[in-house]
């Protein structure tokens, strides 16, 4: 199935019996989080990738929220990230990514939840106004802090599920493997994650690009920075270094 972007006008790619599709798009950081999943459980899979600004009706049918990640398979259709990394890890139980400790289980939620910080102020680096950067650079920096605390905290690691990756490395993940692509966009944003101040977090993400299934579908900063530059300036390219 070719990996280009299915538009308004595309006809519907019909099902095949007993495969998983997922309904993509190769940038979205919610979707890969799905992938991820599905990656390091090995579960087989085929991909659909949706034109975010160009959907076809029935994927609009699918999900009327008009939203990637969706899984499908057969009568059964699941949508939302968390809702489909779960259901993953359920239907799929070898390879189990969601910790036993109920304590543990909680702060891995907490952990999630806090997310939107870091993600809120990486957006204001991205879209901020040239004297509102260093700012939101200050913001982003107090976040990274707390989750190299956390992560320190855990002494486990190199991941935050320990010596292997549990669902929230996975969860998180995509907003980290994003950060390096900030530096590299128009504005020149003056950040890095220093490994001196963050060495957990250094390690965490050095073993995270290890990961077969990191190294699979990852995009190098320079991709990211580009194709996000792109969506800034109001005309993301969904189908950007596919070949012809």
């Amino acid at each position: 199935m070719s990996q280009r972007s299915y538009v308004h006008d595309s006809p519907f790619p019909p099902l095949k019996p007993g495969v998983l599709r997922l309904y993509n798009m190769r940038f979205c950081p919610y979707a890969h989080r799905t992938r991820l999943v599905l990656e390091h459980k090995k579960i087989p899979y085929e991909v659909v990738n949706i034109h975010l600004r160009s959907k076809p009706d029935w994927f609009l049918a699918i999900n009327p929220l008009g939203l990637v990640p969706v899984l499908q398979i057969d009568d059964k259709v699941v949508m939302e990230s968390t809702a489909t990394c779960d259901w993953l890890d359920d239907v799929y139980p070898e390879n189990r990514l969601q910790p036993e400790d109920p304590y543990r289980r909680a702060w891995d939620r907490i952990l999630f939840e806090y997310l939107g910080k870091l993600t809120g102020a990486s957006r204001g680096v991205a879209w901020g106004k040239p004297e509102d950067v260093p700012g939101m650079i200050a913001e982003l920096e107090k976040h990274l802090k707390f989750y190299e605390d956390k992560l320190a905290a855990r002494g486990d690691g190199p991941f935050f599920g320990g010596p292997k990756p549990a669902m929230i490395d996975l969860l998180v993940w995509p907003w980290f493997e994003r950060l390096p692509m900030l530096a590299l966009l128009k504005h020149k944003p003056d950040f890095s994650l220093d490994p001196a101040k963050y060495p957990k977090l250094t390690a965490y993400s050095k073993a995270m690009w290890e990961l077969p299934a990191v190294k699979a579908i990852g995009f190098e900063p320079n991709r990211h920075a580009t194709w996000y530059q792109g969506y800034i300036e109001g005309s993301p390219d969904y189908d950007i270094f596919l070949e012809e």
